[in-house]
């Protein structure tokens, strides 16, 4: 039979509300009739009822993450932030929308019936209607990578300064002597991917180059959109040229490398490269490949910690103390990992 609350507190000769405290590390209880009410749980494998606490608390100390791609580079984000919620007594639950803004709005959706206390969205969407339920219910939602069409009152995120990012690659291009430089891009449609172009945009400007419409693809962060515009971009080369590729995602890089060697060209004789998040820990690829890189495990601590101080924020309030809790929009900064893929081969 399954031990109880009751049943420990029987045996013990404490009452139920004691050994309650006792069980949820709560109140001043003596060590004495702490060790008392433990030793008597762990000898009958008692384990507190989350579902009926989660009830009665309106809490269930898990936390909703949803991200495009778990194999992309949100891994290491995931890794992070987990880190964190555990050592703060919470768990994840954590869905891949495959880049599907369809799925994505039913996981929106499934989160809130699992009753998260608060909720990571890196979204593919521009718009959902199903966070509504969210903002109505305070719970706390942090975006990341990427923000959706909504009221700027909810605007709690974390991101990276994408223009700035786009506009480092363009510098690195211009100091190896390129001027001829094309983009890959993700969706225009995401914030992540318009920040993208305006940043190509800028640099291209701030160097006095010419944009050529022509040389900007899209890709849709996909790695199949890589290997489409890459393709698109060596087919009309000879009347569009150019000598620099700058492609804006991962996944979109591995995608341009695959065509690139398809068509028999060498990097960067051929065609310099610029990718995004492309980090070769093994050592292995060669030329290596001159990348901008973002903070991701940082971004995971940062969310992280954002998080649960919003839902403390929101007890704390619920308790009766006024506490002002502000959205936040951080902004961090990008790196660029220089390799060789970038240079300008000259006379060749």
């Amino acid at each position: 039979m399954e031990y109880n609350l009751k049943k420990i507190a029987e045996e013990s000769g404490c009452s139920i509300s004691t050994v309650s405290r006792v069980i949820n590390g709560k109140g001043k209880i003596s060590e004495a009739t702490k060790e008392r009410v433990m030793k008597i749980a762990r000898e009958h494998n008692y384990v507190p009822n989350q579902v009926a606490r989660s009830l009665k608390n309106s809490k269930t100390n898990t936390i909703g993450i949803i991200v495009p791609d778990i194999r992309d580079y949100f891994y290491m984000f995931i890794k992070a932030a987990d880190s964190i919620f555990f050592e703060a007594g919470y768990s994840i639950l954590l869905a891949d929308s495959d880049e599907n803004p369809e799925k994505e709005d039913a996981y929106i959706k499934l989160m809130y019936e699992k009753r998260v206390d608060g909720l990571i969205l890196a979204t593919v969407s521009d718009h959902h209607e199903a966070l509504d339920m969210y903002f109505r219910s305070s719970v706390p939602v942090i975006f990341i990578d990427n923000l959706p069409n909504i009221n700027p009152a909810y605007e709690d995120c974390v991101i990276l300064d994408n223009s700035r990012a786009s506009a480092m690659a363009i510098d690195a291009f211009v100091k190896e002597g390129h001027t001829d430089i094309a983009i890959i891009s993700g969706n225009e449609r995401e914030t992540t991917g318009m920040e993208r172009i305006q940043g190509y945009i800028r640099g291209m400007e701030g160097h006095g180059l010419t944009i050529n419409p022509k040389l900007m693809k899209m890709g849709n962060f996909q790695e199949l959109g890589g290997y489409n515009c890459m393709k698109e971009l060596l087919k009309n080369r000879e009347k569009e040229p150019f000598t620099a590729v700058y492609v804006s995602s991962y996944k979109m890089t591995c995608g341009a490398l695959r065509a690139i060697k398809e068509e028999g060209l060498k990097i960067p004789k051929d065609i310099a490269l610029i990718g995004f998040d492309f980090i070769d820990n093994t050592g292995l690829i060669s030329p290596t490949i001159t990348t901008i890189t973002q903070p991701i495990e940082n971004i995971g601590s940062i969310v992280a910690k954002r998080l649960l101080t919003r839902i403390k924020t929101g007890e704390e309030t619920e308790q009766g103390e006024q506490i002002k809790d502000i959205a936040q929009k951080i902004i961090l900064s990008p790196e660029i990992l220089e390799g060789e893929s970038s240079r300008y081969v000259k006379g060749e």
